[in-house]
């Protein structure tokens, strides 16, 4: 009854900030309607084809050539057998939410919400902007490449649509000396930062005049994703002779040498970030296009990603302790995708608070293949073990799906639903004016003191 009474009445009607994403600024700003659900649920959601193809549906009929349809019935099929995936909650909600359907989506009630589906497409014309609107959503940020003008970003802000839409800096292709497009890469980034990349220190000279662009564009943010965070102690000219290796195209860097080049990349953006203002996000924990023979075939973000090693406790705080020695430790979030990271992300956060800022550093979201029941009610019982759960700055959608709003209605029970079970075991008192507090601050408050919204 707590649990219940703390969601319909203190979190069910606020505004959303969705400060991390992978929405598209063109889509938002073009608001093209859709033609039916499969465009919106089907079309860049590798969390639905890992599903599919584990219930062995073809290729055709999740990133191929098939039929709308077809791809919807297919995942109808799939739902049948996906009791406890959050796919299958999130996708009733978004049926409920979006279309008014409550009926349970199996292959025998497919071809009926398909028409209904599709027929509210057409005369309600929905599109990414009406999506957004119905959600309630105040602040989104996307993810976007230092080398984006952010055209649609200006487009949107000079429209004056009613969500702030701002981008958010992830320079990660800049950091991946041995990404094969590498030096074509630094090409590109020299042109448009119009600094001429010859060394360490211009490539930080180039990212750094990218960041106060974005910022100009209402940039709060930075992004960074790694396998794990890593911090090799080297001096100015070893990191230079990598660098000028690279960049000659002599061969191939050794791992130990990318390690090496990561850390002093990191450090440097760390720098950028404290200096502007900006907070810092750190994902890692993630194994990469392990399945070769998919990548080669589809390319990157199509589902062949998996949970990696957990990380060190001593060499992630080994990398902030360098930022905090010299004050320059900016705002920093860590995410990481092995849940057996949570309580060593919760110990070395807690070494690093100081009066700058309330919860200065922050324990993200439960991240991709955590963003589940369990995985949030143990990332959230972690910090509050462990830290202050009532600092936690809340949910992001982490999608590159409109109809994904849904997931904070998700977050929002799960979230009222662990707090009122602490209260009715007589954990936390039940006082009316507290609880109304922590709802507020953890659905949508902390995020907007915590990024100055």
């Amino acid at each position: 009854k707590v649990s219940d009474h703390l969601y319909h009445d203190y979190a069910s009607h606020l505004p959303i900030i969705d400060y991390h994403c992978h929405l598209s600024p063109r889509e938002i700003y073009e608001d093209k309607p859709y033609e039916n659900i499969t465009q919106m649920w089907l079309y860049g959601d590798h969390y639905k084809w890992r599903l599919m193809r584990a219930n062995g549906v073809k290729e055709e009929l999740i990133t191929g050539q098939g039929t709308d349809y077809d791809k919807f019935m297919a995942y109808a099929f799939t739902m049948e057998r996906a009791i406890g995936n959050p796919l299958y909650h999130w996708s009733h909600m978004e049926l409920k939410n979006y279309f008014g359907i409550t009926s349970s989506l199996t292959a025998q009630s497919a071809p009926d919400i398909w028409n209904e589906t599709r027929k509210q497409c057409q005369d309600k014309k929905i599109s990414p902007r009406t999506l957004i609107r119905q959600s309630r959503v105040e602040v989104l940020c996307t993810t976007d490449d230092p080398v984006d003008d952010l055209r649609y970003h200006k487009l949107l802000s000079e429209e004056n649509f009613a969500t702030k839409v701002f981008p958010t800096f992830r320079p990660d292709r800049a950091m991946n000396i041995r990404g094969l497009d590498y030096v074509d890469y630094l090409k590109q980034l020299s042109l448009v930062a119009e600094v001429p990349i010859t060394s360490f220190a211009n490539l930080m000279e180039a990212l750094e005049q990218r960041m106060i662009y974005f910022i100009s564009m209402g940039c709060k943010l930075c992004d960074h994703g790694m396998e794990r965070v890593v911090y090799r102690k080297c001096d100015a000219n070893k990191i230079e002779e990598i660098f000028q290796k690279v960049l000659m195209g002599k061969e191939e860097p050794t791992k130990e040498e990318a390690e090496i080049f990561q850390s002093a990349f990191l450090i440097a953006m760390g720098r950028l970030a404290k200096k502007y203002h900006v907070v810092m996000q750190l994902h890692f924990g993630v194994a990469r296009n392990i399945n070769t023979k998919m990548y080669q075939t589809l390319g990157a973000d199509i589902g062949g990603d998996a949970i990696a090693d957990a990380v060190s406790a001593s060499e992630l705080g080994t990398f902030l302790n360098a930022l905090n020695e010299t004050n320059e430790l900016p705002k920093v979030i860590l995410y990481s995708l092995n849940p057996a990271d949570n309580a060593m992300i919760e110990t070395v956060m807690g070494s690093f608070y100081d009066a700058s800022a309330r919860g200065k550093l922050a324990h993200g979201s439960a991240w991709w293949f955590n963003d589940h029941k369990i995985g949030m009610q143990q990332m959230m019982t972690s910090l509050a073990n462990l830290g202050l759960l009532g600092n936690f700055i809340g949910m992001l959608t982490d999608s590159r799906s409109f109809l994904s709003y849904a997931r904070h209605e998700y977050f929002r029970r799960i979230l009222c639903d662990l707090i009122g079970t602490w209260v009715e075991c007589g954990e936390f008192p039940q006082d009316e004016a507290l609880l109304k507090q922590l709802i507020y601050h953890i659905s949508y408050g902390n995020a907007k003191e915590y990024f100055d919204f």
